[in-house]
Protein backbone atom coordinates (compact mmCIF):
# COMPACT_ATOMS: atom_id res chain seq x y z
CA UNK A 1 0.00 0.00 0.00
CA UNK A 2 2.89 2.41 0.72
CA UNK A 3 4.82 1.53 -2.44
CA UNK A 4 1.70 2.54 -4.54
CA UNK A 5 1.09 6.09 -2.66
CA UNK A 6 5.09 6.61 -2.77
CA UNK A 7 4.67 5.86 -6.36
CA UNK A 8 1.83 8.20 -7.12
CA UNK A 9 3.30 11.15 -5.66
CA UNK A 10 5.88 10.84 -8.67
CA UNK A 11 3.93 10.07 -11.05
CA UNK A 12 2.49 13.60 -12.05
CA UNK A 13 4.86 16.06 -13.42
CA UNK A 14 4.38 19.51 -12.82
CA UNK A 15 6.09 21.58 -15.40
CA UNK A 16 5.05 25.04 -13.81
CA UNK A 17 2.88 26.15 -16.57
CA UNK A 18 0.52 28.19 -15.23
CA UNK A 19 -2.82 29.30 -16.26
CA UNK A 20 -3.89 33.16 -16.46
CA UNK A 21 -6.59 32.16 -13.44
CA UNK A 22 -3.52 31.53 -11.51
CA UNK A 23 -1.10 33.90 -12.07
CA UNK A 24 0.06 36.20 -9.65
CA UNK A 25 -0.59 39.57 -11.27
CA UNK A 26 1.78 42.17 -10.55
CA UNK A 27 2.45 45.32 -12.71
CA UNK A 28 5.74 45.60 -13.90
CA UNK A 29 5.70 48.96 -12.37
CA UNK A 30 4.53 48.62 -8.93
CA UNK A 31 2.61 50.95 -7.34
CA UNK A 32 2.47 52.47 -3.36
CA UNK A 33 0.88 55.15 -1.59
CA UNK A 34 3.04 56.56 -0.03
CA UNK A 35 0.72 58.17 2.92
CA UNK A 36 -1.11 54.96 3.61
CA UNK A 37 -0.20 51.95 6.05
CA UNK A 38 -1.54 48.95 6.58
CA UNK A 39 -2.34 46.27 8.65
CA UNK A 40 -2.59 43.26 6.25
CA UNK A 41 -3.72 43.45 2.71
CA UNK A 42 -5.37 46.66 1.91
CA UNK A 43 -3.48 50.15 2.45
CA UNK A 44 -5.59 52.09 4.78
CA UNK A 45 -4.97 56.20 5.87
CA UNK A 46 -6.78 57.38 8.57
CA UNK A 47 -9.60 60.44 7.97
CA UNK A 48 -11.32 62.56 10.86
CA UNK A 49 -14.84 62.69 10.61
CA UNK A 50 -14.75 66.44 11.88
CA UNK A 51 -11.85 67.49 9.11
CA UNK A 52 -13.14 65.35 6.41
CA UNK A 53 -9.82 65.68 4.09
CA UNK A 54 -8.84 62.63 2.35
CA UNK A 55 -5.55 62.42 0.18
CA UNK A 56 -3.98 59.78 -1.35
CA UNK A 57 -0.22 59.75 -2.93
CA UNK A 58 0.19 57.33 -5.56
CA UNK A 59 3.82 56.50 -6.40
CA UNK A 60 6.32 54.33 -8.65
CA UNK A 61 9.78 54.03 -8.18
CA UNK A 62 12.33 56.38 -10.06
CA UNK A 63 14.65 53.13 -11.13
CA UNK A 64 11.54 52.23 -13.73
CA UNK A 65 12.55 54.59 -16.23
CA UNK A 66 8.28 55.66 -15.80
CA UNK A 67 6.31 58.88 -14.78
CA UNK A 68 2.90 59.17 -13.79
CA UNK A 69 1.29 61.30 -16.69
CA UNK A 70 -2.32 60.88 -15.21
CA UNK A 71 -4.56 59.44 -12.76
CA UNK A 72 -7.30 58.59 -15.05
CA UNK A 73 -9.97 57.24 -13.19
CA UNK A 74 -10.80 56.76 -10.18
CA UNK A 75 -14.28 54.93 -7.99
CA UNK A 76 -15.07 55.30 -4.77
CA UNK A 77 -17.73 53.14 -2.95
CA UNK A 78 -18.07 50.77 0.21
CA UNK A 79 -15.31 48.05 0.34
CA UNK A 80 -16.71 45.63 -1.89
CA UNK A 81 -15.53 47.42 -4.86
CA UNK A 82 -12.86 45.83 -7.51
CA UNK A 83 -11.00 46.39 -10.50
CA UNK A 84 -14.51 45.81 -12.75
CA UNK A 85 -16.06 49.12 -10.95
CA UNK A 86 -13.62 51.27 -12.69
CA UNK A 87 -15.72 50.33 -16.50
CA UNK A 88 -18.89 51.45 -14.25
CA UNK A 89 -19.90 55.27 -15.20
CA UNK A 90 -22.02 55.91 -12.37
CA UNK A 91 -18.83 54.78 -9.62
CA UNK A 92 -16.47 56.80 -11.43
CA UNK A 93 -15.30 60.11 -8.86
CA UNK A 94 -13.47 62.01 -11.12
CA UNK A 95 -14.51 63.79 -14.23
CA UNK A 96 -11.12 64.52 -15.50
CA UNK A 97 -7.58 62.61 -14.95
CA UNK A 98 -5.30 63.99 -12.37
CA UNK A 99 -2.08 64.94 -14.14
CA UNK A 100 0.82 63.77 -11.96
CA UNK A 101 4.35 65.29 -11.31
CA UNK A 102 7.03 62.86 -12.18
CA UNK A 103 6.47 59.99 -10.02
CA UNK A 104 3.92 60.93 -8.07
CA UNK A 105 0.04 61.58 -8.39
CA UNK A 106 -2.44 62.97 -5.58
CA UNK A 107 -5.93 62.57 -5.20
CA UNK A 108 -7.52 64.68 -2.50
CA UNK A 109 -10.87 64.95 -2.06
CA UNK A 110 -13.41 65.48 1.38
CA UNK A 111 -15.84 63.33 2.65
CA UNK A 112 -18.24 65.66 2.02
CA UNK A 113 -17.92 64.97 -1.82
CA UNK A 114 -17.49 61.47 -1.09
CA UNK A 115 -20.96 61.53 0.59
CA UNK A 116 -22.56 63.45 -2.32
CA UNK A 117 -21.30 60.47 -4.61
CA UNK A 118 -22.29 58.17 -3.05
CA UNK A 119 -25.17 58.76 -0.65
CA UNK A 120 -25.59 55.25 0.26
CA UNK A 121 -22.33 54.36 1.66
CA UNK A 122 -22.17 55.15 5.01
CA UNK A 123 -18.93 57.83 6.35
CA UNK A 124 -20.38 57.60 9.97
CA UNK A 125 -17.71 56.84 12.29
CA UNK A 126 -17.83 52.99 13.80
CA UNK A 127 -17.97 53.33 17.59
CA UNK A 128 -16.38 50.18 17.91
CA UNK A 129 -12.53 50.35 17.83
CA UNK A 130 -11.69 46.91 16.74
CA UNK A 131 -14.61 47.46 13.80
CA UNK A 132 -14.00 50.83 12.13
CA UNK A 133 -15.67 52.31 9.23
CA UNK A 134 -13.64 52.02 5.84
CA UNK A 135 -14.67 53.20 2.80
CA UNK A 136 -12.67 52.79 -0.49
CA UNK A 137 -11.13 53.78 -3.62
CA UNK A 138 -9.32 52.42 -6.41
CA UNK A 139 -6.91 54.08 -8.96
CA UNK A 140 -6.19 53.75 -13.04
CA UNK A 141 -2.85 55.59 -13.50
CA UNK A 142 -1.26 55.98 -16.57
CA UNK A 143 2.11 56.15 -17.42
CA UNK A 144 3.85 58.63 -19.87
CA UNK A 145 4.60 55.42 -22.10
CA UNK A 146 0.72 54.60 -22.22
CA UNK A 147 0.79 51.89 -20.13
CA UNK A 148 -2.11 51.79 -17.58
CA UNK A 149 -1.96 50.02 -14.07
CA UNK A 150 -4.66 49.38 -11.61
CA UNK A 151 -3.08 49.06 -7.83
CA UNK A 152 -4.64 47.46 -5.35
CA UNK A 153 -7.65 48.77 -3.38
CA UNK A 154 -6.62 51.90 -0.82
CA UNK A 155 -9.45 52.71 2.10
CA UNK A 156 -9.75 55.11 4.29
CA UNK A 157 -10.54 54.82 8.19
CA UNK A 158 -13.30 57.28 9.59
CA UNK A 159 -12.31 58.07 12.99
CA UNK A 160 -14.28 60.57 15.22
Amino acid sequence: MLAVLAAGSFACKDDLVYTDLIQDRRPAVPVTYTNATTFGFNPFIEVSAAAGQISYTLSIPASTGRTIREITTVVGGGTGINPGTLNTASAKFNTAPIAGTGTTATFTTTLAAFRTKYPTVSVVPSTNPLSPREIAFMFKITLDDGSEIIPVQARARIIP
